[in-house]
């Protein structure tokens, strides 16, 4: 792989600069967690691994000792564990191990995308990490790997020829780095594959493995399409509950994400329908529903990346009315409305629901990104009304 900095490795540096706790690393699969904890990390254990097996299986002394951290040191060691969640006790061997040596052991946990799913079953770790969620590559972090003074920057332009490997091959390091097409369309099948058979194996039952998979065929044909979970469950023939429980492990493990309508009523939000996006937009063929996918991706990347720096809790939501007037985006910012996004191909015509909901939601700020129209050097957050703005400017202005 390529040794091209990454954002991320700023945030993990910066992290053990400001913190004593463990920093939980966790995304999609082939996101490049490992390769940013080691970046930073002096020492690297990996489950998988039979000799650093043996080690972590004899405990958290075992560990200190092959860190020698009764050695005197400047710093803290740094050790990334990776996939160690594969440890039955993982939970209690980490409590022990921080507990005993955080002020001489810094500590990086990573793996698959199945550690979210199991960090959220009984959290006896609350309060001695602090979580990170890894994206992508994205339009901003191809132009900036440092961190953020505040959520929104200047806009800076993009190199041609990475734009185009973002919009052709993904964000994801290895098809983006090697901007190969026959690659990424394997790469694309191989993870697919690698979901479906060892994720999804790992953490439901085994017969519901081939109605889940055609569960996955179908989402992958509809991003950015809202969900009715009733057809979707006729199609499968499965109950409604149990495709809500699919789509929502589907979720969990980074096939794709939900983006939720916006309320004032939680409740409210909970009932309408969700719309559906893929975490890799490069395999969409419809041109329209891949930008859209690409700019929720992006917007997606800078909401959870604000709320885990500290700059506030962010969501990502939609709009949608009884007289279908709808708008792509709308990103909240701690319980507030803060601005909306209605993506374009290349149609440079104002939609009007942009000022309509505008006045709805009273958020400061309406674009209308336009993927195909040039950068302009122009900070997007000085225009206070419904504009239309080049999503290569808007872009560059997250994260």
């Amino acid at each position: 792989m390529s040794s091209r900095p990454r954002f991320y490795a700023t945030l993990l540096e910066d992290h053990f600069r400001r913190n004593r706790q463990m920093a939980l690393v966790s995304g999609p699969r082939q996101v490049g967690k490992t390769t940013a904890c080691r970046a930073v990390g002096s020492v690297y254990l990996n489950w998988d691994n039979q000799d650093d097996r043996r080690i972590l299986l004899k405990g958290p002394g075992a560990l200190a000792e092959r860190l020698e951290l009764d050695r005197l040191r400047a710093e803290p060691v740094r050790v990334v564990l990776d996939e160690l969640h594969k440890y039955p006790k993982w939970k209690g061997f980490l409590k022990g191990f921080f507990d005993t040596y955080n002020d001489r052991a810094h500590v990086m946990v990573t793996g698959s995308s199945r550690l979210d799913v199991f960090r959220r079953g009984g959290d006896s770790l609350m309060g001695r990490y602090l979580h990170y969620r890894m994206h992508p590559w994205s339009v901003a972090e191809c132009s900036r790997v440092e961190l953020p003074e505040q959520e929104t920057r200047p806009p800076v332009a993009i190199q041609p020829e990475d734009w185009e490997a973002l919009w052709t091959h993904g964000g994801f390091p290895e098809p983006f780095i090697r901007r190969d097409i026959r690659f990424t369309r394997r790469w694309h099948s191989l993870r697919m594959d690698q979901l479906a058979r060892e994720d999804l194996r790992e953490v439901t039952r085994v017969q519901e493995l081939g109605t889940l998979e055609t569960l996955m065929r179908i989402l992958a044909e509809r991003s950015g399409q809202q969900l009715i979970y009733t057809n979707l469950a006729t199609e499968l023939g499965v109950a409604v509950d149990t495709v809500r429980r699919w789509v929502d492990l589907l979720g969990r493990l980074h096939y794709g994400f939900l983006v939720r309508p916006w309320f004032t009523n939680v409740a409210k939000s909970l009932r309408k329908e969700p719309k559906w996006f893929l975490r890799d937009w490069s395999g969409i063929a419809d041109e329209g529903a891949r930008a859209e996918t690409l700019v929720a991706c992006h917007l997606l990347k800078a909401v959870e990346g604000w709320t885990d720096l500290g700059f506030g809790e962010f969501e990502l939501r939609y709009l949608r009315d009884k007289q279908k007037r709808e708008v792509d985006f709308l990103v909240v910012k701690d319980q507030k409305p803060w601005f909306l996004v209605e993506v374009k191909k290349s149609d440079t015509h104002l939609s009007p629901s942009l000022a309509y909901f505008q006045n709805q939601t009273s958020a400061p700020h309406a674009f209308q990104a336009v993927l195909n129209l040039p950068f302009e050097a122009v900070d997007c957050f000085t225009a206070q009304k419904p504009v239309v703005v080049p999503a290569l400017t808007l872009l560059s202005q997250l994260l």
